[in-house]
């Protein structure tokens, strides 16, 4: 009895545990969620502020707004190349690696252009536009490069594959376009299969020869076989050549008979 109920306070406790495990695993997956369209919400709204003060304002403020606006754009573009690529090309993981190094300058780079358009001296903040602008241009070409490069090597990659696969469909499509060859190469004239070996050859029954071997007549060794066999048994009653005149083969015509007129 205590057993059973040491059992049962087990399986209450596991099913408590699993139970409170499975609870944070739903928040944790919610929250990140949650954080995930938040910070999506945050940076469109930050982009489309961007944008507008590129466009609204000129000056100090409006050239700002451009450098920070070009450098977003493009290592967003180039993480998302990057990301949906690896999957694919494990070797793009170094690129990755490189990318992750060049997304720590542009988020520095990213800090100090955001902090630079509260400063309120703009004589200061314009001073130092050439070295904002070369050092957002060093990234931003970074970060091309690596995407570009990324985007030529799956395409590289897809036009091997293409290629390859044109050459054997090709191959398929020349195996498949051989019907009539076998039907040609029976129906060639001349080519038929002589009997075999074990087998009799047509008209032995009916006493009928090659027309080779009645023109010829017996061989030499036929001969002297005959005449060896003459002196032990009694002569074999003589058989009549064959008519060469007659069909040798089914598809000739047969000889008409002589009138006695």
């Amino acid at each position: 009895m205590e057993a059973a109920i040491v059992i049962m306070a087990l399986l209450f406790f596991a099913f408590v545990a699993l139970g409170v495990y499975a609870t944070v695993k739903v928040v944790k997956a919610a929250k990140r969620g949650v954080d995930r369209t938040i910070n999506q919400a945050r940076r469109t709204v930050e982009d489309t502020t961007l944008r507008a003060k590129s466009y609204g304002q000129g000056g100090v403020a409006g050239e700002l707004a451009q450098l920070r606006l070009s450098l977003r754009t493009s290592m967003r573009a180039t993480q998302d190349a990057l990301q949906a690529g690896v999957a694919e090309d494990a070797s793009l993981r170094e690129s990755l690696d490189l990318f992750r190094r060049l997304s720590a300058h542009g988020q520095e780079l990213d800090e100090d252009l955001k902090r630079l358009e509260r400063e309120p001296d703009r004589s200061r903040v314009a001073g130092q536009l050439t070295d904002l602008r070369a050092r957002t241009e060093q990234i931003t070409q970074s970060a091309d490069s690596l995407r570009w490069a990324a985007r030529d090597r799956a395409r590289k990659f897809a036009e091997d594959d293409l290629s390859s696969l044109s050459q054997q469909i090709d191959v398929e499509a020349g195996a498949l376009r051989h019907w009539s060859e076998p039907a040609a190469q029976d129906s060639a004239p001349g080519d038929f299969s002589w009997p075999d070996a074990g087998a009799a050859a047509p008209g032995a029954e009916r006493g009928q020869v090659w027309p080779a071997e009645a023109e010829a007549g017996p061989r030499p060794d036929a001969q002297a076989a005959g005449a060896q066999a003459q002196g032990q048994q009694e002569p074999p009653p003589a058989i009549t050549a064959r008519d060469p005149r007659l069909a040798a083969y089914p598809w000739e015509k047969s000889a008409r008979p002589e009138t006695t007129n």
